[in-house]
Parts: C-alpha cells; structure tokens; sequence
C-alpha cells in the first residue's frame, strides 16, 4: 500500500535505493544501466564526487534565502558561467527550477516585453505539432503533443501549431534535405501572416526535439530561415532546450550547431544533472533593457527560484563538464551509438528510423518499414519495450505512437556524458533484446 499518486496507478515500481556512475541499484541489489539519464537528465551519471562535494559544502553554508530579499555568490557565479557560454546576444539569466517553470516564464516574458514597449496587440504563440514544452498550463498550450493537451483543452490559452520539421514522416520523395528545411520553415510564415504579422508575439520550437517525437534534428538550413522569419516580422524566437541542450547533443546548446541564437532559451534537466531540480531562462539583452528602462521588474516569480543548493548543483555540474572535456566524450560516444544502433537496427524489419545528435538517440519503431506504418497504438508497443528493458536491467524512455500516423513508436536513449564504449555496445545489445522480446509478445 502506498499513499503517493504515482505515475501510474497500480503499478508496482522497484525502489532506487543506491546509483553510482551509470548505474541505479534498486532494494533488492538489482543493477540498471541508465541509458536514458532518468529523462535525459543525468548527464554525469549518480553520485559524481565533485557535485555531491559542492552541495554538502553549499548546506554547511547557507540552504535558502528568499530572492526577494537576497542574492547569493553561488547564483551569481552560475548566472556567470551560463552567460559566458551562451550563444551571442543572450545576456541574463532567470533561474527556475525545472523546464515547465522556464517555458512558462520565457511566455510570460515576451508578453511582457511587448506590453512595455506598446505592441499590445501581440498574444499569439505560435509552435509545432508533435512538440513538447512542459505540463504547466501555458507550457502545456504551447506544446503540440495532443494526447497530453486532450484532458485540460478547456483550460489552455489559445495557440497555434504547424508541422514539425520532421523529415522521416514529412519529406517528400525526391525533396533534398535543404529545400525541405525551407518549405517547413516557411510554415512559419504563412501563418504569421494568417493571423497578422503585428499580433503575433512568438515561436516556440525544440533545437532537437526531445521525447515526444524522439530524437528529431533539424532539417539543414530550418532555423536559419526560422531566425529571418521571425526578424521580419518582430516575432521573438523561444528555443526550448530543456531536453537538447548543456551539451546533450555536443555543443553545450543544441542551436550553436544551426548557426543561430535565439530572443528567450530555456535550459534545465542537464543544467543540474538532477543533482537538484533547476531550470532557467536566457534571455536577450533587448529584452532586459526592455523591462530595466521600463517598469523594472519582470512580473512573476516563485519561491525556490535561485536556490542556493539548486544553483551549487548547477554550478558544479557545468564545471565538471568543462574541466573535464565531457563534450567532445559525447561526440565521441554519440557517434558510436549512433554506429552501433545502426548495424544493430539498420536491417531490422520494424525499425524504420534511427535519429538523433550526440547523445540524444532514438529508434522509431513501424509495422511496416517498407510504407513507414506505426503500429496500432491499442498496442502500447513503447510500454511493453519499457517493462522488457527493465527486465534485463536497463533504463530507457519509450513514447508511444499517434493515432494520425505521423509518429510511430519510439524509443529514446539519453545516457550520461561518462558514459564508455564498453557501456555503449551493452546498452544497444540489451535494447535490441527488449525490443524483439516487446514485439514477441505480439507487437
């Protein structure tokens, strides 16, 4: 008997009682490799000496002080760090503490940016279907995923989606990969203009987009014509890198890799390793100066933003990725997974798309690889490749398929940036072991 509401009802979880590395142990001695970081989350892994260090030295000095009476040399030294790493024209940082929270401040933001300066006639937001920005209810509108958005429609803002740049499901025959980034980026335009170019305030995407779609990278040349777009027309560009970004793809931010920068990022996950939960906003210099030359403060706020511990965790966990060089370990490993996946996948009769960057991976599982059917959902084949991964002690975070048949199945790998070669080859041997024991019985 358990008095938490958890995810699922009924369902009998193990219990984590130990990690260390790679690795969870639950109470009864079991080990999982942690292929998927949790949620893309723990880029080093549990129990790393340098961050667990820095948080009992951060507790013996100070827990928690309220932002709105103080500030603290820890957040401050990580509002450094973040900016000295950011992309070219983000120049402050909003610290929350997880990815919903930063996706529903960087709404609220740009709201407020363009009240302060007089256009207020601009509320639309416009995103992508298949997108995932949060469960908050204004993250929640944001995002394109209609199974989580069905239950509370009556709740949500009003937004507007277009289709994603997915080039598996929306390329067509023949179309170079360049002139379909350009024909999905100009969906963006057509409906600026169907609403009116002066009322729309924003577009929000994913770099990569994370688990909802799974793995899914940019089409050559889509952000660059995103960023023209919405210069054109005064529309502030929100790039969600919750699950994309500190790294996870190789560059410390996904976008660094498209060329571009956005008005408004949001980070999290990776930023704190799940060390602590911690979240952020960077945002623009127009924008702060916005806001500093204006009403002076940015209307909202929470409790246990900038917490002391949260932001020791964070500090430590980025500089122990740039003292120890982690990101070119991700490129290294995340072009073997990627090798690896495929020659274990790349022939496999229900595996029609193997995507990804750096250590942001997933297989796209469909009936038919030859037409790119997805299985019935009724089937719930992602939660049957959970329980058989689990089985054979391995941690990865399945999605399930859409009724219109623009997504299949999939299964999502995020392992730790420590991760080694070795661990590499036992991750995908154990996953194509769950997937044919998922599809045995009866996929």
């Amino acid at each position: 008997m358990t008095h938490i509401l958890h995810r699922q009802i009924g369902s009998s979880l193990p219990v984590a009682a130990s990690g260390s590395g790679i690795e969870i142990v639950d109470s009864t001695g079991k080990r999982y490799l942690d292929a998927s970081g949790g949620a893309a989350v723990s880029c080093l892994g549990h129990g790393h000496p340098a961050v667990t260090a820095a948080l009992h030295e951060q507790l013996d000095r100070l827990a928690y002080a309220h932002t709105g009476f103080f500030t603290t040399d820890v957040a401050e030294r990580l509002g450094d760090r973040l900016i000295e790493d950011a992309p070219k024209g983000l120049g402050h940082v909003y610290l929350v503490s997880g990815g919903s929270e930063a996706v529903e401040a960087s709404l609220k933001m740009a709201r407020q940016y363009f009240t302060e300066r007089g256009e207020t006639a601009r509320r639309h937001v416009i995103a992508r279907r298949q997108s995932y920005h949060g469960n908050t209810l204004g993250a929640l509108a944001a995002g394109g995923n209609a199974w989580r958005r069905a239950p509370f429609s009556p709740l949500l803002i009003e937004t507007h989606h277009i289709d994603p740049c997915f080039a598996y499901r929306f390329q067509q025959p023949g179309e170079s990969d360049e002139a379909y980034g350009l024909r999905a980026a100009d969906l963006l335009e057509e409906k600026i203009l169907e609403l009116g170019a002066g009322t729309v305030m924003a577009f929000v995407a994913e770099t990569v987009v994370g688990a909802t779609s799974g793995a899914v990278p940019p089409a050559p040349g889509y952000f660059k014509r995103i960023r023209e777009i919405c210069d054109r027309h005064g529309v502030l560009l929100i790039l969600d890198e919750v699950m994309c970004g500190m790294g996870r793809t190789g560059t410390l931010h996904a976008c660094e890799q498209e060329g571009i920068a956005p008005d408004l990022m949001t980070i999290a996950k990776g930023l704190g390793g799940g060390y602590e939960p911690i979240g952020a906003v960077l945002l623009g210099k127009h924008i702060y100066e916005t806001f500093a030359k204006g009403s002076g403060f940015f209307q909202h706020g929470h409790t246990y933003m900038g917490h002391p511990m949260a932001c020791a965790a964070g500090l430590a966990v980025q500089e122990t990725i740039r003292r120890d060089d982690l990101l070119a370990n991700v490129k290294a490993m995340g072009a073997l997974l990627q090798r690896r996946l495929g020659e274990r996948f790349g022939n496999h009769p229900h595996v029609g798309d193997i995507r990804g960057r750096g250590l942001l991976q997933a297989v796209e599982l469909v009936e038919d690889r030859s037409t790119r059917e997805p299985f019935d959902p009724a089937l719930k084949l992602h939660a049957k490749v959970k329980k058989a991964a689990m089985a054979r002690g391995l941690m990865v975070y399945p999605m399930g398929g859409t009724i219109d048949g623009q997504r299949g199945d999939h299964v999502l790998l995020a392992p730790p940036f420590i991760v080694t070669a070795e661990q590499i080859g036992d991750i995908v041997d154990r996953l194509g072991r769950a997937i044919d024991d998922a599809l045995a019985q009866g996929g």
